[in-house]
């Protein structure tokens, strides 16, 4: 599975009913890749129960079974991780990798047309 596809069946799960175009601003992907699931028959659309113009997204049996079956796999990998780095290096690679992920945030524009943005040495915005 596509580590998109995957955030978008996670963000779905965790926050069901998002209309396809803000779930794909939010995850910085493509409409595309939102398609694809519906298409797989992971994601639903359903209307908005106040604004007949939206639809919002939900997880479908599939969608849910797809994600039940990428966490497993994650988890293996996470214990695999673990085993080789022992746990205090785990932990550690865990947060480092987590504070990599707030500074690409914050240089990064959301969105999925948004260019990439190089860092210096120095970690600013090149």
């Amino acid at each position: 599975m596509a580590a998109a596809h995957y955030s978008l069946l996670i963000a779905v799960h965790v926050d069901p009913g998002l209309a396809g175009a803000e779930l794909a601003r939010r995850l910085n992907v493509t409409p595309q890749a939102v398609a694809r699931l519906e298409g797989r028959g992971q994601l639903e659309r359903r209307p908005h129960p106040r604004h007949r113009h939206v639809q919002e997204l939900h997880l479908t049996d599939a969608g849910r079974d797809a994600l039940r079956k990428a966490d497993s796999v994650i988890a293996e990998i996470e214990q695999q991780i673990t085993e080789k780095l022992g746990a205090k290096d785990s932990t550690q690679l865990q947060a480092l990798l987590g504070q990599v992920t707030d500074a690409i945030h914050q240089v990064q524009p959301a969105g999925p047309l948004s260019r990439p943005v190089t860092l210096r040495k120095d970690g600013t915005p090149g």
